[in-house]
C-alpha cells in the first residue's frame, strides 16, 4: 500500500531502507532524543530488553502487520526518506480504533510533510481499513508535534499520566483523537483547505516525534 499527495509519499517499512534509515535517524539523534520511546528498567519478575536492532525492528513490525494489528511507513519528501510513521494497537469488535506515532528529518519541518503523511494515513483508516477511531498521543512539552495534530482538527482529550517511557522516564501524553464521523470529506481535503486559506505560509512545523 503507497499513499501519496504531491511529494509526501507513505510507503511500507523495507529492509533495504535500513541505510537511508539509519542516516536519517544519526544526522536528527539530538532533535529526536526528546521524544524517542525508551527501554524502562526490568522489574524483578520482568524480562530483560534490549533496544531491537533495524532487522529485528523489521521482523517485528511485519508480523504485527500480518497479524493486522500495525500498518508501517516510512515518509518520503521528494523522492528522499525523511521519516517514519506508524499505525498501531490497532483493534477491531465494538472499539475499531488504532493510535498514530511519527518522526521526521529536522530538514524538511516547516513543509506541511508531517500533516500531510498524518492526513493521508487517517484517510486511508478511516475509508479503506475501516477503522472508526484514531489517537495520537504526544508528551506536552512536543509543541511542534502537538501542532500537526491541532491544525489538522484532532480534539484534545485530556492527559495520561506517565503513560510512556519517553528519554529515559515515565512521560505524562496528552491524547487528541479522531472518528470517522468528524471528517466525512476526509482529512487530506480539509488539510488542503486549511492551506489554501494561509497563502504564502509553509505548511506548518513538524513533529519531532511522539
Amino acid at each position: 500500500m503507497v499513499l501519496v499527495d504531491g511529494d509526501v509519499v507513505l510507503r511500507p517499512i523495507r529492509v533495504r531502507d535500513q541505510r537511508a534509515w539509519r542516516e536519517v535517524n544519526r544526522r536528527n539523534r539530538d532533535w529526536l532524543r526528546p521524544w524517542e520511546a525508551t527501554i524502562p528498567p526490568p522489574t524483578p519478575t520482568g524480562p530483560v530488553t534490549h533496544r531491537p536492532t533495524y532487522r529485528q525492528m523489521i521482523r517485528h513490525l511485519r508480523s504485527e502487520a500480518t497479524a493486522g494489528r500495525m500498518l508501517p511507513f516510512v515518509i518520503e519528501y521528494q523522492g528522499r526518506l525523511v521519516g517514519q510513521l506508524t499505525v498501531a494497537g490497532i483493534t477491531w469488535g465494538s472499539m475499531c480504533s488504532a493510535h498514530i506515532g511519527y518522526w521526521v528529518d529536522q530538514s524538511v519541518a516547516g513543509r506541511g510533510v508531517m500533516p500531510t503523511a498524518v492526513a493521508l494515513v487517517s484517510d486511508h483508516c478511516f475509508r479503506a481499513v475501516g477503522l472508526h477511531r484514531l489517537e495520537v498521543c504526544i508528551r506536552p512539552e512536543n509543541r511542534p508535534s502537538r501542532r500537526v495534530v491541532e491544525k489538522l482538527g484532532f480534539r484534545e482529550e485530556g492527559l495520561r499520566p506517565r503513560y510512556l517511557h519517553i528519554d529515559g522516564a515515565w512521560r505524562d501524553h496528552m491524547v487528541y483523537a479522531l472518528t470517522a464521523e468528524e471528517v466525512p470529506g476526509g482529512l487530506v481535503d480539509r488539510w488542503r483547505r486549511i492551506r489554501a486559506a494561509r497563502p504564502g505560509q509553509p505548511g506548518n512545523a513538524n513533529s519531532a516525534g511522539n
